[in-house]
């Protein structure tokens, strides 16, 4: 009888368990490395297309561009600051006696001349001073005029010995006393004209006058501290600005040379130039706290634009480029530290490394650029070295704007 070793459960023909989860795991990691395989497969075919595409559109096909031409000019190179109006003269006017304002003679605003008349002040009482003071110059007058008369008798009788020696001595004292008491008198008197003087106040230079402080009536007291009349002078009139210590160097050697530069004055917006006049001078000394220095200029100011006070932007004009290369300054492009601009050429773009300058105006001074050579002024995110360009003429393209949507400008016609 044969022995039949019994049948083991996982050799009865059916797959175990523990061989089917093994087979389903290195599915599952098959079809996990397909689709990666696959996903990288698609990314890498579609970035070679876009680039191609990208690369076809900034060098295969044109970009329309419009364009700029470097030209050889002049060009100024100015300071800018903020300043202030600042009148040459100005007299804030207080009495110089007590009493009573008989008299205003101007009117709020008023341009005057100098010396023309302001106010009047009672002077009755100080002319009544006046006139005591020149009695008693007078009488002492007339008292030394005698003594030197006496003198005289002296002199000639002590010549015939009729007279002792100190009694002509005596006499020449006396005079001379006489002489003293006169002076002091001339003195009062003319102390009690000044007096009178005072109770007329004219206008001290040409100018504007104020307010009116004052009115017909008001007692007034010597040396007080509430001005009657405030006068400016406003032409000429100057504006007080400030420039950095580090620019002091080159102005004051352009202003050595030139003995004056030219300073505009620009409202607080900066757009509208308002009067244009000549350096003065420059303060002597450094502000230590802002480090910089304060310089004057002057304006004849015939039109009255400058108020006294304003705020206004000064620009200094410290010297002129002759001859140099402009280009607009929004051609000019920035990699880093470095500046360029796309240069057409045979209907390309070439790179061009400058060395920029002063600005002014929207231009720029370079280096690196020639004469009468054309510049891209537009589409820069479009350009790439050695792109074709399609130069655009930007009038004819605002033309055919307008011609697509003529309601636009008719628009902007009825509007103004």
């Amino acid at each position: 009888m044969e022995d039949t070793a019994p049948a083991s459960p996982h050799t009865n023909g059916n797959p175990s368990p523990q061989s089917s989860r093994s087979s389903a795991k290195k599915l599952l990691i098959w079809v996990v490395v397909l689709v990666i395989a696959a996903g990288l497969f698609w990314w890498v075919t579609h970035s070679k297309s876009s680039s191609s595409a990208q690369q076809s559109r900034l060098i295969g096909g044109p970009s329309a561009v419009t364009v700029a031409t470097a030209r050889r000019d002049s060009i100024g190179v100015y300071q800018e600051a903020i300043g202030t109006v600042t009148p040459v003269y100005t007299s804030s006017i207080v009495s110089q006696v007590t009493g009573m304002v008989t008299a205003v003679h101007y009117k709020e605003g008023q341009l005057v001349k100098k010396g023309e008349d302001l106010i009047d002040i009672d002077a009755r009482s100080f002319e009544a001073t006046l006139a005591q003071a020149q009695g008693t110059l007078e009488k002492d007058k007339q008292t030394l005029a005698q003594a030197e008369m006496d003198l005289e008798r002296y002199r000639a009788a002590w010549a015939r010995n009729a007279i002792s020696r100190q009694t002509l001595d005596d006499q020449e004292k006396l005079v001379a006393q006489d002489r003293g008491t006169v002076q002091a008198d001339q003195g009062a008197v003319n102390y009690d004209k000044v007096q009178v003087g005072y109770c007329k106040i004219r206008a001290p230079f040409a100018g504007r006058v104020g307010l009116r402080l004052i009115d017909p009536g008001n007692v007034v007291s010597a040396n007080g501290t509430s001005a009657l009349a405030v006068v400016t002078q406003e032409q000429p009139i100057t504006v007080i600005f400030t420039i950095a210590e580090d620019s002091i160097g080159t102005v004051t050697e352009e202003f050595r040379k030139q003995k004056s530069l030219t300073v505009e004055a620009y409202d607080r917006t900066a757009l509208k130039k308002i009067a244009t006049g000549k350096l003065l001078t420059l303060d002597n000394q450094i502000d230590t706290t802002t480090g910089t220095v304060k310089l004057r200029a002057q304006f004849d100011n015939k039109d009255g634009a400058l108020f006294p006070n304003q705020f206004v932007n000064a620009r200094l004009l410290v010297k002129t480029l002759d001859n140099v290369v402009l280009v607009p300054t929004s051609s000019i492009q920035h990699n880093g530290q470095v500046a360029f601009v796309y240069v057409i050429q045979n209907g390309q773009a070439v790179v061009r490394n400058v060395k920029t300058g002063p600005s002014e105006a929207g231009l720029t001074v370079v280096e690196g650029v020639e004469n009468g050579e054309v510049i891209a002024n537009s589409s820069f995110e479009k350009l790439a070295p050695n792109a074709k360009v399609n130069v655009v003429d930007p009038n004819a393209q605002q033309g055919a704007s307008q011609a697509v949507n003529p309601q636009s400008g008719a628009k902007s016609g009825s509007s103004k």
